[in-house]
Formats: structure tokens, sequence, C-alpha cells
């Protein structure tokens, strides 16, 4: 069993980033990846989904930089002593070198950093935190950003009306005598395929058939977008996520009824409300934010955070569930306790005027 539990570290604030324009799915762009028979009023009944926020040119590095720059001012933090990043993404710069190391050098950040890419979708920020978590709980190194998210360039075609764009930046340090984070995974790598972009791997390399499109769910597709068999997702996700959070309450002796807010994954609407009903969960302890920014990957969690609960837990000690679940297939639940927490204010990015020296 994958129960993993981390003391003396605590999270010292979060913060989001997202582009500035606002695609709404009642009147779709021209590149937005629907099908002939798309129906916008019963897409956002269906999925909760209103509007998203989405970018011409900005990537998943560009908009985790900036929540990173918001919240290490918020926090009064000297970079020097930020000694280890970690950057959750599907979307990274290059497929060499981790977009890590390009964000140490772009923040300002120590030579003597560590820093590494993870690979992961709607379970990666509960999977970066306890990365970042076994890092600080020792106490050898004291102070760490997660920086979490998915952002795509748009191209025709290329965008799902479900999905939007937001980088998050979290902020770990060593605390001695708290009570850490409780975690538990678990994976199932016989759904692979469940969510899965076929070609650009060294499974299937790039070539001429990579962009000819084909029938994907209703959708024409290429080789280069993010396939999903929706059917088997939202099974997966109904069934696995409410197991999870039982399972680490009967692992670690707590009921998770009491905590004050339970955060899933911002997959859709439908997928989540089942989930809740499941664990009888009272609606108001559920927050969501998928309604004004869509299924934003491993942004989720911490961006619902940042936008419907900033202000309402900051001066208390408030007692969280998250689960997170999706690409792999793959599964993280995380217990934790805030106090003193910072919540920086979003942060709208503008699409850059020029190149920057990253592109």
């Amino acid at each position: 069993m994958a129960f993993v539990e981390f003391k003396n570290v605590r999270i010292a604030g979060i913060s989001a980033g997202v582009p500035k324009f606002v695609a709404s799915n009642l009147h779709p762009l021209e590149n937005d990846g629907i099908s002939s028979d798309y129906s916008p009023e019963a897409f956002v009944e269906a999925t909760g989904v209103l509007e998203r926020h989405v970018s011409n040119s900005l990537t998943t590095s560009d908009l985790c930089f900036e929540a990173a720059e918001k919240l290490i001012a918020d926090l009064g933090w000297d970079k020097k002593e930020i000694e280890a990043l970690v950057f959750v993404s599907q979307t990274a710069d290059y497929v060499l070198p981790a977009t890590a190391c390009i964000l140490q050098d772009r923040l300002g950040l120590s030579r003597e950093c560590y820093a590494e890419d993870i690979a992961l979708g709607c379970s990666g920020w509960v999977y970066g935190l306890s990365n970042v978590a076994s890092l600080v709980a020792t106490g050898s190194i004291k102070k760490a950003l997660l920086l979490a998210g998915d952002a795509k360039k748009r191209a025709k075609g290329s965008l799902d009306p479900l999905f939007g764009h937001a980088g998050t930046a979290t902020a770990i340090e060593y605390s001695e005598g708290d009570n850490g984070f409780k975690f538990h995974f678990g994976t199932d790598g016989s759904g692979y395929d469940a969510i899965i972009m076929p070609d650009g791997g060294s499974r299937n390399q790039v070539s001429m058939k990579s962009f000819e499109l084909e029938e994907v769910e209703g959708k024409q597709m290429h080789r280069l977008q993010t396939h999903m068999k929706g059917m088997d997702v939202f099974s997966f996700g109904i069934t696995t996520a409410p197991k999870s959070v039982k399972k680490l309450a009967e692992h670690f002796g707590f009921n998770y009824l009491d905590a004050d807010y339970v955060i899933f994954h911002q997959a859709n609407m439908k997928m989540n409300n089942q989930i809740v009903k499941k664990l009888k969960l009272d609606p108001e302890k559920v927050p969501s934010c998928m309604y004004k920014f869509g299924n934003t990957s491993s942004a989720s969690i911490p961006l619902t955070i940042v936008t419907q609960l900033k202000d309402k837990f900051e001066t208390k000690p408030t007692n969280f569930l998250c689960c997170g679940f999706g690409v792999g297939l793959s599964w993280g639940t995380l217990a934790f306790k805030s106090e003193k927490m910072i919540v920086s204010e979003l942060v709208e990015v503008e699409e850059p005027k020029e190149e920057s020296k990253w592109v």
C-alpha cells in the first residue's frame, strides 16, 4: 500500500497564473477541437465548464514563472534561500532540457538548486508535493517551490473546450514540529492508453502520419494531441477517487467528513458530483473552479484554492483533503492542516509582445 507521511514540513503559500484571454464555450473559438454536432448549452450543462483562460503563445513555464514571482514577493522570501524547484506538467518547454532547469535561471534562483521535471497530469500536484516534501522534511533543504500546470500553444483543432491553461506555484518550507502531509498513492498502468498522446515519444516518433486527422470520440484529431477514452476515464474517476479518500482516512485514523475543505481535481462537473455523492460530502465543503477555468490538469487543485478559498482560511488552522486522478492511470490523495498559509491574488498574464530568450 503506497501510504506516505512527512512531518516537519508545511505549505507556506500558493499562487496561480492564467492567460488573460477568456474563451467562452457558448461561442467556440475557430480552432477549438469540437465535433460538427457540438451543442454549446448541452456541453456546458454536462461538463460545468462555461469558459476557460487560454493562450496563443504562453507556455506552462511562462504561467508558473509569473505565479512564482508573485508568491515569492508575497512571502518575502529571499530567492537565494530557495534550494529546490520541481516542475510538474504534461507540456514542458522542450523534450530536453528539463523545464525546471530553465525556470531556475529565469527566476534567478541559486545555482546550488535541486531542479527536476515530473511528467504527470491530473494527479501531478499531489505527486509533486510528496516529492518536494521528501526533500524538505529532513531539514537539509529549508525552502522549495513546486510549479505545476499545463498550457499548450494554440493550433487549429488543438483545443478541447473542456481544458483551460494555468500554472501554479506552491511554496513548501521546513517547519519543525508541524504535522506535515499524509498521502495515499496508486497506479494502474494497464489503462495507460485511456489518456495518451500517441506520437512524439520514443515509442512512436514524429512522422508525417502524426499530423493526419482521424476520428477520436467524435472529434477530428491528430496523433500529437491528447486522446482520451471518455467513458473509461469517467468510470476510473468515480471509482478510484472515493476509494483513495477512504483508504487514506482509514490508514491514518481520521474521519474524512471532518475536513474543512475537500478539493478534487477539476475533471468535469458530472464526474465530481458523482464522487461527492459517493463520499456523502457536504457540497459546501467541496469548492470548484471549473466553471470559469475548465480542466487545468495538475494546476486544478491549487487553482481552486487560490480562486475559491482565498481569505477564507488564511488566519485560522484549516484541514484540507485533496485528491488528484487521471493520466497514467494514476491517483493521489493528500491530507494536511494549513496555518497562516499565504494565498496570492490570481495573476492574469498578458500575451508576450515579443519572443523571450527562452523560446
